[in-house]
């Protein structure tokens, strides 16, 4: 079953921030993943949140979670962690 990563995320640091984002889709995409959403323009209908969002589709969430641990993301988690707060969540799809 397909799934997907869903990330909210309040960028603090965008010029060290792209370092991270930069590598991110190539590195998606060796486990399957493709961005179907990428920080583009939103509209906020309800509640609040962050100015960023992201969603990533997998062919499921074994692969997702094989992303999100592999040593590669790991390396470059840190970039993100360090100049973002961000919320991530696999979900599964119907």
């Amino acid at each position: 079953m397909v799934a997907y990563i869903i990330a909210r995320i309040e960028v603090t640091n965008l010029e060290a921030y792209k370092e991270y984002a930069g590598q991110t889709v190539a590195l998606a995409e060796k486990f399957g993943g493709r961005f179907l959403v990428k920080a583009g323009a939103y509209e906020q209908i309800e509640g609040s949140g962050p100015d960023r969002h992201v969603v990533i589709e997998f062919p499921d969430s074994d692969a997702a979670r094989r992303f999100y641990n592999s040593p590669e993301y790991r390396e470059i988690l840190p970039i993100a962690l360090n100049n973002s707060n961000r919320d991530l969540v696999i979900v599964e799809g119907a």
